[in-house]
């Protein structure tokens, strides 16, 4: 058992299904007290009734103190699971663009504005955000998901360098395929980058429980992504030409 988690009080958002309920499990077997989020009702109740937890159904950015509130007044932990498959190029309709911000960040920033008073007061908090290696390199033929899985990436690495010293947890979550309903809505382009490797839902929690053991900012289910990450960092003009390559075989097969 994760000592850490042990009857904390913690949310998982977009729990009734794929890595949101592998989450919500996981937390509920180390002996967490869980809420479970979704906006689908009958989903998160059927994931809430299995594991003896609350579901508290509706918008992630708006349930925050329903959550606190069905926990007994307390939110130790939240996981900001909850994200959107935007596909799409740079002329993908705006209301994409606005709707992938608005679940792939602002459901972050807001969380984290509602979370935050009390635990910088207390000395501690623990913030879980499910980003995915798209927001650590990119995904070919998906711009806003892209785009957006970058800002949940940095608001999650700014929320770690400005609180750690005020007792704040933060954990980014970057996997790459996870076989869950979202990767199947990847298409052509999932097929080609994500399915080989694609991992099931319970391995991306038995990642972040391995990094809260050991303190960790970055949680890889897929290992692999830290030497990606490492040559688009130092050898950006390589990256981009690999991952070019990339874009023109999918290109080849639509």
């Amino acid at each position: 058992m994760v000592e850490a988690v042990q009857d904390a009080g913690v949310v998982v958002t977009g729990a009734g299904g794929g890595i949101g309920a592998a989450l919500a499990r996981r937390f509920a077997a180390e002996g967490a007290r869980v809420v479970v989020n979704d906006l689908e009702a009958a989903k998160a109740k059927a994931v809430a009734e299995e594991i003896g937890a609350i579901a508290v159904p509706g918008d992630a950015s708006a349930i925050v103190a329903e959550a606190r509130d069905a926990l007994g007044g307390t939110i130790d932990v939240y996981c900001a699971n909850a994200g959107l498959p935007s596909a799409g190029s740079e002329s993908a309709d705006e209301k994409v663009w606005a709707l992938a911000w608005d679940v792939n960040v602002m459901a972050h920033v807001r969380a984290a504005q509602e979370l935050l008073p009390a635990w910088l007061e207390r000395g501690s908090g623990r913030f879980v955000s499910t980003v995915s290696a798209a927001g650590l390199l990119t995904m070919i033929g998906a711009a806003p998901y892209s785009v957006t899985k970058h800002g949940a990436y940095a608001f999650a690495e700014w929320l770690s360098l400005t609180y750690r010293h005020r007792g704040l947890k933060v954990h980014a979550i970057c996997p790459q395929g996870v076989r869950t309903d979202m990767l199947d809505a990847t298409g052509s382009a999932g097929d080609l980058v994500l399915q080989p490797t694609a991992i099931e839902p319970e391995a991306v929690a038995d990642a972040l429980f391995a990094g809260i053991e050991e303190d960790r900012f970055l949680i890889l289910p897929h290992p692999e992504v830290a030497g990606y990450y490492q040559v688009r960092a130092t050898q950006p003009d390589h990256w981009l030409s690999n991952m070019n390559h990339i874009q023109q075989k999918w290109e080849a097969t639509r």
